[in-house]
């Protein structure tokens, strides 16, 4: 790899810059654009990209930004999904006794990507402890068992029931063991804040050069919040027969967190776009009465709210959501990107055209095992097909997946400047 240096042409930066934000607000607001916009989004690849290991990047934080700003200036995006506030947080995860993952080098193989622990971390009967009091279910509950760290305090008492003179009984507070669970997150915090200052230094690089920032905050959507997070896949799978009003009564106890949380992270970027993984809506894991009871209205809360607050939901559609479109597409127009994975664009481009931004989706298998012919010809067809009249930004279907061959990924993002819709 070759030395890259910053140009010391800063207004011609700062004009390729509003070029590429207005190409991509404009492609949102479903007006036709020059071109196709195509964004950098990735996990490792930039790993596979320089031939160090995934458990590298995790570590290394330099290292980590100086392959990424070669990464940019060779492939060009429109905006960068920079993979630091991902990827760097191998040392706070070991620090913290982290888990509910397994990542490179911890538990998996240094070039093998992370791998979700699912389990029970929230038991059925304790749905009410949340509903009535969040806070105290999150600290001496659900913290203790994903993180070493916070073990201690399983102990805590209810803190709002302690005033006056009965504050001084907070005698929990004084053990040698909560001594050292601060102690302990207080390195990790530290270490933590090492990995953010290098994300934001790298995202101040990245506007110098040119290139605005892509979904530096991510958020969950409701239902998805308690699947992935505390009930499991067979705990949340039962609950929808067994105890549905349960859960119906948590997720609205947690949409107001959800949406005051991510509005309050989003204050903190340039970057306005907020980014959602669906993971338990798509097709296959629940039936479409299903999808409209207890995902899409709680979901559509959360974009609703943050769409006012003048942020651009960007969510991303994993496997097929056929059967979902017409659901999805009751949000007001030109407020939002639905990225998806295998869902047809040309289907999804019909039914919701009109109506949101449309991202995706070059198939992983080509990325990784095809040629740059064959991903020339699939980009050209999105392009000239799903890219008319506007309102599409080209990707991968995953992104860039970790093992996508170089001369495959140079293929898809030089297809923007090839074709025209």
């Amino acid at each position: 790899m070759s030395e890259i240096t910053l140009s010391e042409d800063t207004a011609d930066n700062a004009k390729r810059f509003e070029e590429r934000l207005k190409r991509i607000e404009d492609t949102i607001a479903l007006r036709e654009t020059d071109r196709v916009p195509i964004m950098y989004h990735a996990i490792f690849w930039h790993a596979t990209y320089a031939g160090i290991t995934f458990r590298e990047a995790m570590y290394n934080y330099a290292k980590v930004s100086s392959i990424m700003k070669e990464v940019v200036l060779e492939l060009q995006p429109d905006a960068v999904a920079a993979p630091h506030r991902r990827t760097l947080l191998g040392p706070t995860m070991e620090l913290m006794g982290y888990q509910q993952m397994l990542w490179p080098g911890h538990g998996v193989g240094v070039n093998y990507s992370y791998q979700h622990i699912d389990h029970e971390y929230m038991k059925p009967e304790e749905y009410n402890d949340y509903i009535e009091d969040p806070d105290w279910f999150y600290f001496t509950r659900y913290l203790p068992r994903v993180a070493e760290a916070f073990a201690p305090m399983s102990q805590l008492p209810r803190l709002a029931s302690a005033q006056r003179l009965s504050i001084l009984g907070l005698t929990t507070f004084f053990t040698d063991e909560m001594a050292a669970s601060f102690a302990r997150l207080a390195d990790a915090g530290r270490e933590m804040g090492q990995a953010l200052h290098s994300a934001a230094a790298f995202d101040a690089e990245l506007t110098a050069l040119g290139f605005p920032l892509d979904q530096v905050v991510s958020a969950y959507a409701p239902f998805d919040y308690f699947a992935d997070n505390m009930r499991g896949a067979k705990g949340i799978m039962l609950d929808l027969f067994r105890r549905p009003n349960q859960l119906l009564a948590a997720m609205n106890r947690a949409i107001p967190i959800i949406i005051k949380a991510i509005i309050e992270r989003a204050a903190e970027t340039p970057c306005k776009m907020v980014f959602f993984a669906i993971h338990w809506g798509l097709d296959g894991f629940m039936s479409p009465d299903q999808f409209k009871t207890f995902f899409w209205p709680q979901l559509r809360r959360v974009l609703i709210s943050l769409i006012d607050a003048g942020l651009v939901p960007q969510v991303y559609w994993e496997g097929d959501c056929t059967s979902r479109l017409e659901t999805i597409a009751d949000i007001p127009a030109g407020r939002a990107i639905y990225f998806f994975e295998r869902t047809d664009l040309f289907r999804a481009k019909a039914i919701l055209g009109d109506v949101v931004c449309v991202r995706g989706n070059v198939p992983a298998s080509m990325l990784n095992t095809g040629t740059p012919d064959d991903v020339r010809d699939y980009c050209r067809k999105l392009i000239e097909g799903v890219g008319k009249n506007g309102g599409f930004i080209l990707d991968g279907g995953i992104g860039i997946p970790d093992e996508a061959r170089l001369e495959n990924v140079k293929a898809m993002f030089h297809a923007v400047h090839e074709f025209r819709a």
